[in-house]
């Protein structure tokens, strides 16, 4: 891909993004490209190394804020009309209440994902306090001179070790997809309010 393309494909796709935030990424990755350039490159290995587009993309959605995509995204391209203001009015008990519903329906979702993962790390920390509590207990077993009681406790306290560390696995791989998960959530949600063209 040259750099004429580039900057053309990097430009639809950014079009829903504020005008002096898309002059300014696009000449930030001109003067990137053109610097390869000067080092030696072709253009088409200096577009090559700055990335695919889509990355780029993703790269600036997730360093602008989302306050200004939505500053950017409600703020009217015209004056509505009388009759448009009557209507949103008249209208907001209905869009208003599905909102708020919808807003309280994802939020809701989302905390309960997280309480699943508060779970994981509990149960794990639980664990592994059965397995200090079921050593303690071989010892009092020993010295109560009951060698069943203290086998039984010192098996007890190895199943408590094995599940606590498959539990704490389990309980990073959760936490780790939870915020891989938010980290999308954001995007999608930038993505949405930029409204990005299809390349």
């Amino acid at each position: 891909m040259g750099k004429a393309e580039f900057m053309e494909t990097l430009r639809k796709r950014l079009a829903g993004l504020p005008q002096a935030e898309i002059e300014e990424r696009l000449a930030f990755y001109n003067e990137m490209i053109d610097d390869r350039i000067e080092d030696g490159l072709t253009e088409e290995e200096a577009v090559a190394e700055v990335g695919p587009v889509e990355d780029v993309v993703n790269q600036i959605m997730s360093e602008i804020p989302l306050t200004a995509l939505v500053r950017e995204k409600v703020r009217p391209k015209r004056t509505l009309r009388v009759w448009e203001i009557i209507l949103l009015v008249l209208g907001s008990p209905i869009w208003l209440s599905l909102l708020i519903a919808v807003f309280a329906v994802g939020l809701s979702l989302y905390i309960v994902l997280w309480s699943v993962v508060v779970c994981l790390w509990t149960v794990t920390l639980s664990l592994a306090a059965g397995v200090f509590a079921c050593l303690f207990e071989v010892f009092v077993y020993q010295k109560a001179g009951n060698l069943g009681g203290a086998i039984f406790a010192g098996g007890t306290a190895l199943a408590c070790a094995g599940l606590a560390i498959l539990m704490f696995f389990a309980s990073v791989a959760a936490t780790k997809g939870i915020a891989r998960l938010t980290k999308k959530m954001i995007l999608g949600i930038k993505s949405w309010f930029v409204g990005k063209e299809a390349a």
